[in-house]
């Protein structure tokens, strides 16, 4: 695991914030650590031609399916430095944990994963399918740039299924909530704030449709067998005005809905514009409330008996652990796949603490069975 660790902490020591540091350095390291190791690789570019994440693929000498391993190599912002008890781009390990911007989510991963690589290719020959290991960055964006070339490249085989290296050993997410998202522009007549004349602003406006959408119902958990959690309705964002002493005549909301089986997206929307249609009924103005549709992810749950969960999970038991299926309330790069027909499982790996907060760390005891459940899941699956 030594080789492993070493990897993970030079990724670790290359500052790669979505949006924010230039991804070459690390996606450097990657490179000459995958070229020195003759292993077959491909730059992933965006529309743009930026380079958003690289591909390994170890293809088997049978025909099969391919299976994918996933974990990025951008990172959250750092927060407040300050309140960090060291460097966020240390990489060095104190106490048997590895410290660090990434360590935890997802560079430990993405050096594991590129070591299974390493291992399989080997006794490719023997193997149906092939397996891909896709590293890619523009993830914390929320953009998802690498994983959205990987599945637009006609040229790269289709996965049957993805395995993502998120941390944490004591379940695998088998299943998340979907959204749906929009920004809303809600409009009204500017005016003076000390006019005689009273003027129901846009703020006030604005202000009503949030209680509008706080009380719209929202079916329970009980309505989706097999997927255990509720939609949910949040207003993220509220900005308008500039002064005191004028009445705005716009505002600016953002709604992201968390969608489930039985309340999607479409029915998301509908909820929205009927709130809305209440607004502009209840408060007419000339400029009727604007709703732009951001995004929309599908929600996705896998049986556990489903791939490529049964192949993750039984090795998972046949490693001694106790690891529990779970569906997860915040989105993920899951609901992208699921948006594409393809199974993913989210989130198994070692213990850790201070992931996208202050002092990141992973800790490494746990590496090497982490490391032999992933391998033996990739096996099993590449074995037919």
């Amino acid at each position: 695991m030594a080789s492993v660790v070493a990897l993970a902490q030079e990724l670790v020591r290359r500052p790669s914030r979505g949006g924010i540091d230039d991804y070459g350095p690390v996606l450097g390291v990657l490179e000459d650590w995958l070229a020195a190791r003759g292993l077959a690789r491909r730059h992933l570019r965006d529309g743009a031609g930026e380079l958003v994440g690289l591909l390994v693929q170890v293809p088997g000498g049978r025909p099969g399916s391919w299976w994918t391993l996933d974990a990025c190599v951008d990172t959250a912002t750092y927060g407040n430095e300050q309140a960090w008890s060291f460097p966020p781009d240390s990489g060095d390990i104190v106490d048997g944990w590895l410290r660090g911007r990434g360590a935890a989510d997802s560079k430990l991963a993405a050096a594991m994963f590129c070591h299974i690589a390493a291992d399989l290719a080997p006794r490719a020959e023997n193997l149906r399918g092939g397996l891909a290991v896709l590293l890619d960055v523009d993830e914390h964006t929320g953009g998802f740039g690498g994983a959205r070339a990987y599945l637009a490249d006609p040229q790269i085989p289709r996965p049957a299924g993805v395995m993502i290296g998120y941390p944490g050993m004591e379940e695998v997410v088998v299943g998340g909530r979907g959204l749906w998202r929009a920004s809303i522009v809600v409009h009204a007549p500017s005016g003076h704030s000390g006019s005689s004349k009273k003027v129901v602003g846009a703020i006030s406006r604005a202000a009503c449709l949030v209680r509008l959408l706080d009380a719209a119902p929202l079916p329970g958990a009980a309505g989706a067998p097999g997927f255990p959690l509720p939609p949910k309705l949040s207003v993220t964002a509220f900005h308008g005005g500039q002064d005191f002493s004028v009445t705005p005549d716009r505002c600016d909301l953002n709604v992201d809905i968390r969608t489930t089986p039985t309340f999607d997206g479409h029915d998301a929307e509908t909820l929205v514009r009927k709130a809305v249609a209440e607004l502009d009924a209840e408060l007419p103005t000339p400029t009727p409330t604007e709703i732009t549709p951001v995004a929309t992810w599908p929600p996705f749950r896998l049986a556990e008996d489903e791939q490529p969960a049964a192949a993750l999970l039984n090795a998972a038991a046949q490693a001694g652990l106790a690891v529990n299926p779970k569906t997860a309330g915040p989105s993920n790069i899951g609901n992208l796949l699921a948006g594409h027909g393809i199974p993913a499982t989210a989130g198994f790996g070692v213990p850790y603490v201070g992931l996208h907060g202050i002092d990141e760390r992973a800790h490494l005891a746990e590496l090497p069975t982490v490391y032999r459940v992933y391998q033996r899941a990739v096996l099993n699956l590449l074995q037919g």
